[in-house]
């Protein structure tokens, strides 16, 4: 039985992927246990448990704001945190799949491929990129770049304008060790649809907003991503 490392275990995502059955010996060290930050906690885990592939789900995410108040924080975590593990997966020769953000991509045009040109969007997705450029040195790696929230959509109100692919925890939950084995990058959401028309499928009462009203003419409307190669991985992994 191969061994997966699953840092981030106690996140909203690995709260839901922990329910999904599977054929893998999966361990979910808390951040005490294995802290990012410090790159010998890192090693010493690994020399532990000797994993075959580590999915490297821990990071700094909301409040989106938090990039822009603590960049220190955002840095450490996000950036060398992440490069921390990319150095100790090397030394192991640990397959490593690395969580990343649709943020990466300009977001102005949409419907945006794995090798297109990206420009992040804020902080988040800058450090977001800090830790795919570390994980794109290391041959043995898989980015998914991920649009994805909890199920029910946890706002009361959702942008008409923006044009997003998002999806739910539970649907990548079902498919994520479908794409293990793949390397390179790959994109990873939902239906390309208004963030207001995906929220509404569970919920009625969400109110619409505009984010060029809220947020500025300038700030990007259309950042959907051809998802194809990533529909294709699960339909033939079923």
């Amino acid at each position: 039985m191969k061994k997966i490392i699953f840092t981030g275990g106690n996140g909203r995502f690995g709260n839901v992927f922990r329910s999904y059955k599977n054929n893998y010996k999966i361990y979910y060290p808390t951040k005490y246990i294995l802290n990012i930050e410090n790159i010998k906690s890192i090693e010493s885990y690994f020399r532990k448990i000797k994993p075959d592939y580590l999915i490297h789900c821990a990071g700094l995410s909301r409040p989106i704001n938090i990039h822009e108040n603590d960049i220190s924080k955002s840095i450490s975590t996000n950036i060398i945190g992440t490069c921390n593990i990319v150095k100790i997966c090397q030394q192991f020769q640990t397959k490593l799949i690395y969580f990343s953000t649709n943020y990466v991509y300009p977001g102005t045009k949409g419907n945006y491929k794995e090798e297109d040109p990206i420009l992040p969007i804020n902080n988040y997705a800058l450090s977001k990129l800090g830790g795919e450029c570390a994980v794109k040195m290391y041959k043995n790696s898989l980015i998914l770049r991920i649009c994805m929230t909890e199920k029910p959509f946890i706002h009361k109100q959702a942008f008409s304008d923006v044009e997003m692919n998002f999806m739910f925890h539970e649907d990548l939950a079902k498919n994520l060790l479908k794409l293990i084995d793949e390397k390179g990058i790959i994109n990873v959401g939902g239906k390309k649809q208004t963030v207001i028309k995906f929220a509404k499928i569970y919920n009625k009462t969400i109110k619409s907003i505009s984010a060029k009203k809220v947020l500025g003419k300038n700030y990007p409307l259309k950042q959907s991503m051809n998802i194809n190669k990533y529909k294709s991985i699960i339909k033939i992994n079923k």
